[in-house]
């Protein structure tokens, strides 16, 4: 499917609500599956990617109930040691949160299961949680012999370890962490830096022992204990907005002249809201309203202004805390002035895409000055007298780089039209993109 995607004739303005946070509703499934007793959610993302989590855990005998919006979940826990073996093939689809943090469930189930994904999926690295998992008496098989999907898992009797991980992955840490529940003893990871933390944080709510220490230098150490139950989260979980979702809009925001944009409810806990702090450094005018708790996780209503930008550089501890906003935040440097530098980010590189790559031929296409680096990339931007060039671009089915474009399209002249190639893939994180764009965007004729 093609989209084009044409210039705002107008500001954006008003106040959007985005869905639910994608990592946080991935959790809420598996640990909520986990637990004894019945877990209730609201502000479920509806996406490709969750219900693709959903798929696995019916398929393990759990029961769960989806609202006709899709948008509030009940989960009837099966339990720590209650899940049953899979008939058929778990497939994870495009989700690689999926794919990674379910094998590690799985390795200590009590049963044989085999998991799997689309195209894009057998194509990412699973070495990365093979590797530590094996190393806790896991028994996983790459069917294809090349470290990636699919994978056969039998599952063992684990020991816990310490594991020193060469990147700062949420997904590599959870995996670990979840083995961990079911190890024989203290089971610890230590990061470069600390990646998102909503499963130390669900963890902890649900009753399991996460301990969290900074290290002199910037590590983090996350040691899980063995645990023998999880009990079902009180009341209503409430899943705030995704920040990742609503990164497109404040990115909008920032592109459109005169725009004055509030995105409600949205998620910002510190690791994730890593785009905040690089868009203020880029001198953005955002300010946090109604801070308020939802669950164990902070919320606030962000409300973002149009203003003049300048260069930046963003890496080192930064960049787990915005991995997937690096694509968008490119496309807003365009308007910056100066150069911004992108760095220690070579963890794009295995995303649904190459995203360097795939950033740095499509700002190319549109016009914009940009060059790809070993672990990142440098954008020459125009400022205040950005142009856009109209183009086809290659999404590569890769939904953070069809959202990119169509939020860089808004800012060029009358005449400027992207046009999005397989633009579906958006589906897997966001559904109702398409329809939310229209509500800030004045010129309805856009799409």
């Amino acid at each position: 499917m093609k989209i084009t995607v044409r210039s705002a004739s107008m500001p954006l303005h008003g106040t959007i609500t985005v869905p639910g946070d994608k990592s946080i509703s991935h959790r809420a499934v598996m640990l909520g599956a986990l637990s004894d007793g019945t877990t209730h959610v609201s502000g479920f993302l509806n996406g490709a990617d969750c219900l693709s989590t959903i798929s696995c855990f019916r398929k393990m005998g759990v029961e769960i109930a989806l609202s006709p919006d899709e948008s509030e979940v009940v989960i009837h826990g099966k339990g720590m040691h209650g899940l049953t073996a899979p008939k058929d093939t778990l497939d994870c689809g495009n989700s690689g949160t999926t794919t990674r943090l379910l094998t590690g469930i799985l390795s200590a189930q009590a049963f044989t299961s085999v998991i799997t994904g689309d195209e894009s999926i057998q194509k990412r690295p699973m070495k990365r949680v093979m590797l530590p998992l094996r190393e806790m008496g896991a028994d996983i098989r790459s069917i294809y012999e090349n470290d990636c999907a699919p994978m056969e898992i039998h599952g063992k009797r684990l020991h816990g370890i310490t594991y020193v991980s060469p990147v700062a992955s949420a997904q590599v840490k959870s995996s670990i962490l979840f083995a961990g529940l079911y190890a024989d003893g203290s089971t610890t990871v230590i990061e470069p830096s600390l990646s998102r933390d909503h499963s130390e944080r669900m963890l902890q709510a649900l009753g399991a022992s996460v301990q969290t220490e900074i290290l002199p230098g910037g590590r983090a150490k996350i040691t899980v204990e063995p645990c023998r139950s999880l009990t079902a989260y009180p009341g209503t979980l409430e899943i705030p907005g995704d920040i990742s979702s609503a990164a497109y809009f404040i990115s909008a925001a920032m592109l459109v002249k005169g725009s004055d944009l509030v995105i409600r409810n949205v998620g910002i806990n510190p690791t994730r809201a890593g785009i905040l702090e690089a868009y203020q450094s880029m001198g953005a005018d955002i300010t946090l309203e109604n801070k308020r708790l939802a669950g164990s996780e902070e919320m606030a209503d962000i409300h973002v202004r149009y203003h003049k930008l300048h260069g930046t550089e963003i890496g080192g501890v930064l960049i787990p805390r915005l991995i997937d906003e690096l694509p968008v935040i490119a496309a807003v440097a365009a308007s910056a002035e100066g150069e911004t530098i992108i760095r220690d980010a070579s963890e794009l590189k295995v995303k649904e895409s190459n995203r360097i790559r795939v950033m740095v031929e499509g700002l190319m296409k549109t016009g914009i000055s940009a060059d790809e680096t070993e672990d990142g990339m440098v954008i020459h931007g125009q400022g205040t007298d950005l142009k856009i060039q109209s183009t086809e671009i290659d999404t590569k089915k890769d939904h953070r780089i069809a959202m990119t474009f169509a939020v860089l399209a808004l800012a060029g002249d009358l005449n400027t039209a992207i046009t999005l190639k397989d633009a579906e893939c958006i589906r897997i994180s966001y559904p109702s993109f398409f329809e939310d764009f229209k509500k800030v965007v004045d010129n309805r004729e856009c799409l």
